[in-house]
């Protein structure tokens, strides 16, 4: 778990307009902002069903913007306010549509931040086109970028490898709009917000860019969709709404949620370049291998090397280490932590020499 600034207001929303919060927090004090800012539709009549019902637009009046230059200036302030007090290990997401998506890139560029990736968010189950003029917009675009880019920066890989089935996670994520239950209404029984985004979404954000205890901030709350996941991840957040309605919702939402017991193995995915590096000649220092000691190859007991004093392996009338040895079967690139086998005397199994490398790091 991080640590964090006292004088944050943490785990709650702030109603206001984010560009006169934001200032008000510490400088260099959030770990993760993730920004849904008005997308600047510039829509003009109303829009129909082939079946002549209405269509229910994003014309709300926090979208209502009189030109470019004026959604420019607001875009530049908020971005600046966010800059101030992201850390400089920090990472800001920001969605936008194709209305407002290169706008809002190039001022984040003009501002000195550097953009790790644009992610697709392909939806499925998009709204479609009525009007039959254009294609159905089926996605939106996430800008990733770093405040600092000489700085390390969080980025969770393995535990987005694991959320896709062990392959590495591209950058076109298919996830459907926020529909069913999780949809925030109001008293009517109508969608309480246009633009609500799905939980899911926020959990691959969350997930893949901060880590437990760190401080999320979310400058266009909305409905708390941020909070309500960085509340599940066992992550702090901090929320700005400037419509006190919404600002409720969230609230409400956020309450409801009954956060889990946080326990370190359910909540962190476990990276092992985090781990204190252990030499493979500690084995034989520890006693836990012996020079002379046979290791076979995975999957090929024929194949075998003796354990040299030194911490190197004879392989084939060849010394190397665990990983140049096993370069040499392999022919390639390959890891001798995971591919060298020894024996198991206590139950006279053939297991991987990572099993002791760990048993060392838990003894140390």
């Amino acid at each position: 778990m991080t640590n964090y600034n006292p004088a944050l207001p943490l785990n709650q929303v702030l109603v206001g307009d984010c560009r006169v919060i934001l200032p008000t927090l510490p400088e260099n004090s959030v770990d993760l902002i993730f920004a849904d800012p008005p997308y600047n539709l510039q829509l003009e009549g109303e829009l129909w069903r082939p079946d002549h019902s209405r269509v229910d637009p994003v014309d709300d009046d926090w979208d209502q913007f009189e030109s470019f230059a004026q959604y420019d200036n607001f875009t530049h302030e908020w971005l600046s306010a966010c800059r101030r007090v992201l850390k400089p290990t920090g990472t800001l997401w920001v969605i936008g549509s194709y209305h407002n998506i290169y706008r809002v890139g190039a001022i984040l560029q003009n501002l000195d931040f550097w953009i790790l990736n644009d992610v697709v968010w392909v939806k499925t189950n998009p709204m479609p086109n009525f009007q039959g003029m254009r294609f159905t917009n089926a996605h939106e675009t996430l800008l990733w970028s770093q405040k600092d880019k000489r700085q390390k920066y969080t980025f969770n890989y393995r535990a987005m490898k694991a959320l896709n089935d062990d392959l590495q996670m591209r950058s076109d994520w298919e996830i459907p709009i926020c529909t069913g239950p999780e949809r925030q209404k109001g008293p009517d029984g109508e969608k309480a917000h246009s633009t609500q985004k799905p939980e899911a979404l926020l959990y691959r954000v969350i997930s893949a860019s901060s880590n437990p205890g760190d401080v999320v901030l979310d400058p266009f709350f909305g409905t708390g969709t941020t909070g309500a996941v960085a509340r599940q991840l066992h992550r702090h957040y901090i929320g700005i709404e400037i419509d006190p309605y919404y600002a409720q919702l969230a609230t409400q939402r956020i309450a409801a949620i009954e956060q889990q017991p946080f326990e370190s193995s359910l909540y962190e995915t476990p990276n092992p370049r985090r781990e204190r590096r252990i030499p493979f000649g500690s084995l034989v220092e520890h006693g836990l291998l012996e020079p002379g000691q046979i290791l076979y190859f995975e999957g090929q007991d024929k194949l075998t090397a003796r354990v040299l004093a030194d911490g190197h392996l004879k392989y084939a009338g060849q010394r190397g280490s665990i990983h140049q040895t096993a370069r040499w079967i392999r022919n390639g690139p390959a890891n001798g932590w995971q591919l060298w086998y020894y024996l198991n005397r206590e139950t006279g199994q053939l297991e991987p020499i990572d099993t002791l490398r760990n048993r060392l790091r838990k003894e140390g």
